[in-house]
């Protein structure tokens, strides 16, 4: 009923332009959710698949220490599940110009703007690609295994990430639970460090509480091997703007781009091998590189440091940490990032970098 609601009233709240990609999400959210069946109702069921059993267990396992520990939303997410005929829920859409890697905004009704726009229907999303080029666009499309409803809805468990190893699927869990807790309008680096914070911090105590002493090693050693990739794409990143912001001809900047994207792969290859990654960023740095992948990655994850020191300041003091969150996402974003900026160097703030304290 809620969902029935909010369709009309989103319509009423966007132009002429908009209504039928509205239109499409909202049909797209539906089907989603009238997909849902309860997980306790699936759990009776003796003829449940065993192994479909077994990590439905683990969910509410994961669900209730993000209750208790990480002080999450107590609500009807993650309490029903879906089976969907894909290996993922929705396709994300990134664009930039040939010579930035500032990604292209697109404002929504209600939650703001957004660096993506997301697609149920394959088919309207090739078109808009196909219209983003012709504007002389980059794209990158990224497959999608879940996303949030901001608490608006309960989110359920999907296929699409059920199988994945226990710290991934519980990573997932409070890193989408997170961004129902705080979401800040227009600010996607925000949204999306903070919430890969808690994911970060809230998946070691969960292996620590669950005394998963292989899994830990095992996602340590991920870790370093994603911050080590991810401060690759960001120092990629660093030199396409320095390279397009030089006085050099058109034709130079292509060339001295396509010269960086190589040395990125190659010295990817380089992280990869070092850690004995086999899976990792190796496909999504071999599927080839433009300013719009770069700048997705590069977004998401530049703030994270910064939250994982608030955190550990904190002693992970979860309930606390979310208050400081909520007094930075008060602050205008000139000021926001100030105190950001001096966490990621690793400076407590005082009161000449930033007006908040702990």
């Amino acid at each position: 009923m809620r969902l029935l609601i909010s369709i009309p009233l989103l319509l009423l709240l966007v132009g002429c332009a908009d209504i039928g990609y509205y239109w499409h999400s909202a049909r797209g959210h539906l089907d989603l959710m009238n997909q849902r069946v309860d997980i306790d109702e699936l759990l009776v069921d003796d003829k449940l698949d065993s192994n479909l059993r077994a990590r439905l267990l683990l969910v509410q396992d994961i669900r209730r220490f993000s209750i208790e520990r990480l002080h999450l939303p107590a609500n009807g997410s993650y309490n029903n599940y879906v089976d969907l005929p894909r290996p993922y829920v929705i396709q994300n859409l990134f664009a930039a110009p040939e010579f930035s890697t500032r990604l292209h905004q697109w404002c929504y009704a209600v939650i703001g703007c957004a660096s993506y726009r997301g697609y149920y229907d394959e088919a309207r999303l090739l078109d808009y690609v196909e219209e983003l080029h012709s504007q002389g666009l980059e794209v990158h499309v990224g497959q999608v295994p879940a996303y949030s409803t901001l608490g608006w809805f309960d989110d359920p468990v999907l296929s699409s990430f059920i199988d994945w190893p226990d710290y991934r699927l519980a990573g997932l869990l409070f890193h989408e639970l997170t961004h129902q807790q705080i979401y800040l309008d227009d600010d996607t680096t925000f949204n999306e460090s903070l919430a890969s914070a808690v994911q970060q911090v809230g998946t070691v105590l969960w292996l620590k509480a669950n005394n998963q002493l292989e899994a830990q090693d095992e996602f340590k050693r991920w870790l370093v091997y994603r911050d080590q990739a991810i401060a690759l794409i960001v120092s990629t990143r660093g030199e396409l703007d320095s390279i397009y912001a030089s006085d050099i001809t058109d034709a130079a900047k292509r060339m001295r781009k396509a010269e960086q994207f190589q040395q990125a792969r190659s010295a990817h290859d380089s992280i990869a091998s070092r850690h004995g990654v086999g899976a990792g960023f190796k496909t999504w740095f071999a599927d080839g590189l433009n300013n719009a992948k770069i700048g997705s990655v590069a977004a998401y994850n530049s703030r994270l440091n910064a939250f994982v020191r608030i955190l550990d300041a904190l002693a992970t003091d979860f309930p606390a940490f979310y208050r400081y969150a909520e007094k930075l996402s008060a602050l205008d974003r000139a000021t926001r990032n100030q105190c950001l900026d001096a966490w990621e160097q690793d400076i407590k703030p005082n009161k000449e970098t930033c007006p908040i304290t702990l």
